[in-house]
């Protein structure tokens, strides 16, 4: 069993190390290693229940661990206070429901993290906006809200405003398990385009497409535990484990 294993594309950005999580006695991350090196890929997959979304929420301490330690380029996950409001301005995190707020602009849901947090001038914040909502395919929705938009239209938001901060790293929980089967592919198309950008990535999705078109390393998970890390191609083509040969067999027959 493989449970670490780092590519070769620099030093890790992120480093999760003998890390355990439990609810109760429900043991929901089992001894999990990973690093994650800056402008990698990571897709996390496996059964629902195998822990997936519960390690990407760990990354960014909306989950805390109850053993382990979680390093962000080289420094040790805080507890709480202004130390975790900072470095959670660095990670970047698109959920499954788009979580913008409805009483608010399309074009004012992306300004108001850089203005408040990173303390842009106004002008500045809306100039970013604009560019990052142009690049997702919205620009031309800024001045709509939020219920006016369609649920991919909203995601793609998401996405503008996680990268209006200028995160390090960007967290994907399941974003597309909420979007009607044809807005998928618009969401999925500007991840792969960040993708190609260089941005750093760990994303939980039940989306194989995206994993074999995007991913520089494949997760798979199960029962809480790191089954097997492989590329891609190898996965998808020679899984080595007993566990991924039944789930992908499982996807091949649906």
């Amino acid at each position: 069993m493989t449970t670490n294993v780092t590519s070769d594309t620099g030093a890790p950005l992120v480093e999760m190390k003998d890390v355990e999580k439990y609810y109760g006695d429900f043991h929901a991350l089992k001894n999990v290693n990973l690093n994650v090196s800056r402008g990698e890929v990571v897709v996390v997959i496996g059964p629902s229940g195998s822990g997936k979304s519960t390690l990407c929420r760990t990354i960014n301490r909306l989950e805390t661990i109850s053993a382990g330690t979680i390093t962000i380029d080289g420094k040790k996950l805080p507890e709480e206070g202004a130390a975790l409001a900072r470095l959670r301005s660095d990670v970047g995190m698109v959920f499954q429901s788009f979580n913008l707020f409805a009483h608010l602009t399309i074009l004012e849901n992306v300004t108001l993290g850089p203005t408040k947090v990173r303390g842009l001038k106004k002008a500045e914040a809306d100039e970013l906006a604009m560019q990052l909502l142009k690049r997702v395919g919205v620009g031309h929705q800024a001045e709509k809200y939020p219920a006016q938009l369609s649920g991919g239209q909203q995601q793609r938001v998401a996405i503008a405003r996680s990268l209006a901060m200028k995160p390090k790293l960007m967290l994907f929980d399941e974003p597309t398990s909420a979007l009607d089967p044809e807005m998928i592919n618009e969401v999925l198309d500007t991840m792969v385009e960040l993708a190609q950008e260089g941005m750093t990535m760990v994303v939980v999705t039940h989306e194989m497409g995206f994993a074999r078109k995007a991913a520089h390393r494949v997760v798979f998970m199960a029962d809480g535990e790191i089954v097997e890390v492989a590329g891609p191609e190898e996965f998808f083509t020679n899984p080595q484990s007993d566990r991924a040969k039944d789930f992908l067999s499982k996807l091949l027959t649906q």
